[in-house]
């Protein structure tokens, strides 16, 4: 899937407004009405965004975006908060990496590290990690969403518990102003949980578009992570939370 820069202007004023209309976004861009159908039809197509009667929807709070398109959502920052991330690693580590499009791009970025043991559910973490000698690759069995190769359910629970390792790499769907961290699968949810019960550092990576979202799961709190990386955080609520716990703030895309 490709976002053009309509495309995602579009996008944008969904997610803003929660829903766009045709005539709206055909005065708006000065191109006619079927131009912007086509536009929206492609775009519900690929699930970034919910057909309606002249316009569309942006996915509601209790509905994540579909996976592929998750992907391509902030994509270059997700990119930088992997590289950012994974300088925090070093090699020799044990580690978690969670299930989430964020979090994959931080398994890309430590390819080239040495000594690695990664317990993942994300089986797209692990079939892209498994080929490097230099890395031992462990996953978590369970239940197999077959939306975005996560494993989740509560084998994957007891699975993470039988670990104590050195970083945990999570992702989140929505970040609250109050701090709550926010998913969409209670099933995800848990596995989440044990993965930060059982890290002597975790790290939060999530892009900034997180904060204008909402999802109905809690996973904890911003305060229990260790470090946060994100492309930039405008929020000062956001970032007094993690001056006054001690959790490490990084901007990647101002670094």
């Amino acid at each position: 899937m490709f976002l053009t820069p309509r495309h995602a202007e579009i996008v944008q004023m969904a997610k803003d407004q929660g829903r766009v209309l045709v005539d709206d976004l055909a005065a708006h861009f000065d191109v006619t009405p079927q131009t912007i159908r086509k536009d929206l039809n492609d775009l519900c197509e690929q699930r970034v965004l919910r057909r309606i009667h002249g316009g569309a929807l942006f996915p509601s709070g209790i509905e994540n975006v579909e996976y592929e398109a998750r992907r391509k959502i902030a994509s270059e920052e997700k990119e930088a908060i992997g590289k950012a991330a994974a300088r925090l690693i070093p090699d020799r580590a044990s580690l978690f990496i969670n299930i989430g499009t964020t979090t994959e791009e931080v398994s890309r970025a430590l390819l080239d590290h040495d000594g690695l043991m990664v317990i993942t559910n994300n089986i797209n973490v692990a079939n892209r990690m498994r080929v490097y000698p230099s890395i031992e690759v462990v996953i978590a069995g369970g239940v197999v969403r077959g939306s975005d190769g996560g494993v989740v359910g509560e084998a994957a629970v007891d699975f993470i518990k039988q670990f104590k390792v050195d970083y945990a790499v999570i992702g989140a769907s929505a970040i609250d102003h109050d701090g709550a961290l926010l998913d969409f699968d209670f099933r995800e949810v848990k596995v989440a949980q044990a993965i930060i019960a059982n890290a002597r550092h975790v790290i939060l990576v999530c892009d900034s578009t997180k904060f204008e979202r909402t999802a109905p799961v809690r996973i904890g709190h911003l305060s229990q992570v260790d470090t946060f990386i994100t492309d930039r955080c405008d929020l000062s609520v956001v970032r007094k939370i993690c001056s006054d716990n001690e959790v490490r703030l990084i901007e990647a895309s101002r670094n």
